[in-house]
């Protein structure tokens, strides 16, 4: 089948790759040309594909080393090679956790709180709603570019201090087992993209404070260009259906699930792969 290459979803980023079969092994040549659609667009969409975890993992693997998921999971197929990402409880039941302070419904880029986060994270869906369970991610890149040079001079050396549990205003206390598992990073707030060279706000769900400012004035300008880079013009939003793997980077692109569902009544469940990345700088 021949690969082809679609028009970009919308402004922010996104396109959808059609004529591969991600279960079997990727020639170089496509690989480079996926990287290539990687660095322009950001967000790529796979649709149409029967995956298992092992092969999911097999075609992530393309793109660098894939991180384990938490040190306090055990090593058990749930958590090998992709790892599993839904609305349900231990018994299979769904359950509405959009309310809480660390949950994947509020803007977020992942795993910021750690010292080297991931480049990028994919998505294969397995189980969906009729309608909704969406995903949106803003072009941080795009937000910083819109910023007024002078915000842009104001911003231009702090640096975010990012932990599990932060959750903005709706910090979740922490347990000594977090503590010791996730200790409190710090990251540029305008972070410079590895391949590109383009600078993107980094900020979200995990962070705190901007070192060196007093909590709640530094809470506040995160408030507020957080306010700034999810606004519509910098968001695509994916309308998920079942088979579409999507791969996205978080190093310019915040993301979060929609709850635009009853999240207590029907499932969602996908599987996750997570690239290694660099420290940001």
């Amino acid at each position: 089948m021949r690969c082809i290459l679609g028009a970009p979803l919308s402004e922010a980023g996104g396109v959808t790759i059609t004529g591969l079969d991600l279960s079997t092994p990727l020639p170089v040549s496509r690989r480079e040309q996926l990287r290539e659609a990687f660095r322009i667009h950001h967000v790529l969409v796979f649709p149409e594909q029967v995956l298992s975890r092992e092969q999911q993992f097999e075609f992530i693997a393309n793109f660098g080393e894939i991180e384990r998921h938490g040190s306090r999971n055990a090593p058990t197929k749930r958590y090998a090679a992709a790892h599993v990402i839904s609305n349900l409880d231990k018994d299979g039941n769904p359950v509405d956790r959009s309310s809480s302070p660390v949950s994947n419904y509020r803007w977020h880029t992942d795993k910021s709180y750690y010292p080297v986060p991931p480049m990028l994270t994919a998505l294969y869906a397995v189980e969906l709603p009729l309608r909704g369970g969406d995903t949106e991610f803003a072009n941080t890149a795009m937000g910083y570019a819109a910023l007024a040079e002078a915000t842009k001079r104001q911003i231009e050396r702090l640096r975010v201090v990012f932990y599990w549990g932060a959750g903005g205003r709706d910090a979740s206390p922490r347990s000594p087992a977090d503590s010791r598992e996730h200790p409190r990073v710090d990251h540029p707030l305008v972070r410079t993209h590895p391949e590109t060279g383009r600078k993107a706000l980094y900020l979200g769900n995990h962070a705190s404070h901007i070192l060196g400012m007093p909590e709640a004035e530094g809470r506040a300008l995160l408030d507020e260009l957080l306010e700034h880079t999810t606004k519509p013009q910098f968001v695509y939003t994916h309308r998920w259906r079942i088979g579409d793997l999507v791969m996205w980077d978080n190093r310019c692109l915040l993301h979060r699930a929609v709850a635009n569902y009853e999240l207590g009544r029907h499932r969602r469940v996908l599987h996750r792969s997570v690239v290694r990345g660099t420290v940001p700088f």
